[in-house]
């Protein structure tokens, strides 16, 4: 069935994830295509259910009851569930769409010959496919074959990503993890009377040689290489591949999929990929760099589109999958540590109680803040959180120069030289904020404030959050109707909150000193002091020039040392934020010192 965009009035959108199903309601109106419904019910993948359309219909039952639009069908044994849109214009739905993290979404592992060239390759094809990696091994792996089988054994992929080599290189490391890879034998996680899918991303040369060693063990699907080259990558046809044996292999074979397969003309997405195909058409149509982060209870994502040295936009996702603010909160603390975690508390707290509080909080995962001190720990472990996944994301968001003469296999090992990084946060325009913790933070600043910190912009920067996280549905309505998705992003789920004015500046600079001065169209609004956090507000959504001046030589406010910086902007809820404190921020010794400097902060933004 081929949908017709111009045809569509009204379309209903699931995001089926792994404790809720999020339906919501999209209709053109007379202001245009808009978000005017949802529903949420628990997702019924699990026993005794073990069907993910009951949950679904438990959704769109709610949708209906709060929008009073018959969009069910009664007879709810037929095939397509909904109502169809004809000549009554108050009852039915045009198009139904789903993405899906269910079960615990995509899962996948990944193989190449060198760590930080083909195997990362394949580890972006994947997590840009919407993957979650469990494993990326390579022939450098300082692990011996029988490690690395016991180790694939104890995996349950839902698919294999096979790369490695370039195309007319070598084929025996290749071939190699073919045959690691055969005596392991790992077994899907669905399916256990199908064979493992593998896709061979890798020297052509090599697939032959691929396919014959693992033709009675997998379903083999062979495709361009990631990395033909070494200074490029070739990542389309890999993700192509992903989607198909999504859909064949995982969606088919998941408790009540097969019925939900068939409620839609367009297959079902899996969630990350479809924010992420949100955030790639923001960055495009809007021209600019994005980086969204959306923070789980067990897991952090982050998507970024930035442009290379060709001046070309990349995008790339990352997948923190032992940093969250419930299930995953005790690796926070391992991975950050007390001191970093309390540097963002405007309170004094014993380490030893910090510590005892977020076990708690992993213990019971569902639990929300009770106290405005519970709040504030919530946050800082929040701020801990997108700092370290941006982290993570920095190491694979990657650009590739200029090729390097190959004289032999001891060269292809030292190829990192070929790297450089992509996230650069004083060119950045645009961050978006999403998850529970930021998308319903009390106070829409304390939102800001948080990515302010957790990514430690620099420059000028404009903060938002998802609203509901709708970003997921937006996504894959974008494949269908990219002007309706592009609309409603606009006005319903994107909120822009401010614009974050962070100087940088060398050397040292007194606290309270003057460094910085903002006006907005020809107005003077005041001055940024080193050390300091401050508000400017101006009427929401002005449009107008934003110009930051430097008052010091050695300050950089997003354009280089001692330069003006003018800018286009259209203004958020709170008009500019900005952060005199310099980056890194300092951490002071003294923690009765550190909780002042805290509470100045939150007092100056009204916390």
């Amino acid at each position: 069935m081929k949908v017709k965009p111009e045809e569509l009035n009204t379309v209903v959108v699931t995001d089926c994830g792994s404790t809720t199903t999020k339906a919501l309601l999209f209709q053109r109106t007379d202001q245009g295509w808009r978000q005017t419904s949802r529903g949420e019910a628990p997702t019924t993948v699990e026993k005794p259910v073990a069907d993910v359309t009951v949950g679904a219909l438990n959704a769109f039952q709610e949708i209906q009851e709060v929008s009073q639009r018959q969009i069910l069908s009664e007879n709810q044994s037929s095939v397509h569930p909904f109502h169809v849109s004809q000549s009554d214009l108050s009852r039915g739905i045009d198009l139904y769409l789903s993405t899906s993290s269910a079960g615990g979404g995509l899962q996948m592992m990944v193989t190449g010959v060198v760590d930080q060239i083909t195997t990362e390759s394949a580890e972006r094809a994947a997590l840009g496919a919407g993957a979650i990696v469990l494993e990326a091994l390579s022939a450098d792996d300082p692990r011996a074959d029988h490690e690395k089988i016991e180790r694939i054994r104890h995996l349950r992929p839902d698919i294999v990503l096979l790369a490695g080599g370039v195309d007319g290189g070598s084929t025996i490391h290749v071939t190699e993890a073919a045959e690691i890879l055969l005596a392991a034998a790992p077994r899907p996680r669905f399916g256990d009377t199908l064979q493992l899918p593998v896709i061979f991303a890798g020297n052509k040369d090599a697939a032959g040689e691929v396919e014959e060693i693992l033709r009675d063990f997998a379903q083999v699907s062979v495709v361009e290489n990631v990395r033909p080259q070494l200074d490029r990558e070739n990542l389309g046809p890999a993700r192509e591949a992903i989607h198909e044996f999504f859909l064949t292999h995982v969606m088919s074979h998941s408790p009540g999929y097969d019925k939900l397969l068939k409620w839609s003309p367009v297959p079902i997405m899996p969630t990350p990929a479809a924010v992420g195909d949100m955030v790639v058409h923001f960055a495009q149509s809007e021209k600019v760099q994005v980086l969204c982060a959306d923070i789980g209870g067990a897991t952090t994502d982050v998507f970024s589109v930035f442009r290379n040295d060709q001046g070309e936009d990349v995008f790339n996702r990352t997948v923190s999958a032992n940093l969250g603010m419930s299930y995953s909160v005790a690796n926070v603390l391992i991975e950050s540590g007390t001191e970093n975690i309390a540097r963002w508390l405007p309170y004094e707290l014993n380490h030893a109680e910090l510590r005892d509080r977020l076990r708690n909080k992993m213990i019971r995962p569902t639990s929300i803040p009770q106290t405005k001190e519970d709040l504030w720990l919530e946050q800082a472990v929040c701020r801990e959180a997108l700092r370290l996944s941006l982290d993570h994301h920095r190491s694979l968001a990657v650009g590739l120069s200029g090729a390097q003469k190959q004289s032999g296999i001891a060269d292809i090992f030292s190829q990192s030289e070929n790297r450089y990084e992509l996230v650069n946060r004083k060119t950045l325009d645009v961050v978006i904020g999403s998850g529970g913790v930021l998308s319903h933070a009390p106070h829409r600043l304390q939102a800001a404030l948080m990515m302010v910190d957790g990514f430690a912009l620099e420059g000028v920067t404009q903060v938002t959050v998802d609203s509901i996280f709708m970003m997921p549905h937006l996504g894959v309505l974008s494949s269908v109707y990219p002007a309706a998705a592009a609309e409603i992003f606009q006005h319903d789920c994107i909120v822009n909150i401010c614009h974050a004015v962070c100087p940088v500046y060398r050397g040292r600079i007194s606290p309270g000193t003057p460094i910085a001065k903002i006006s907005f169209e020809g107005q003077e609004l005041g001055v940024i002091k080193a050390g300091s956090v401050q508000l400017f507000e101006v009427p929401q959504s002005s449009r107008g020039v934003l110009r930051v001046e430097p008052l010091h030589r050695n300050v950089d406010v997003g354009c280089g040392v001692n330069e003006v910086l003018e800018r286009s902007v259209v203004s958020g809820l709170y008009g500019f934020l900005g952060d005199g404190r310099n980056r890194p921020i300092e951490l002071d010794a003294d923690s009765r010192t550190q909780c002042e400097r805290q509470q100045r902060v939150f007092e100056e933004l009204g916390f």
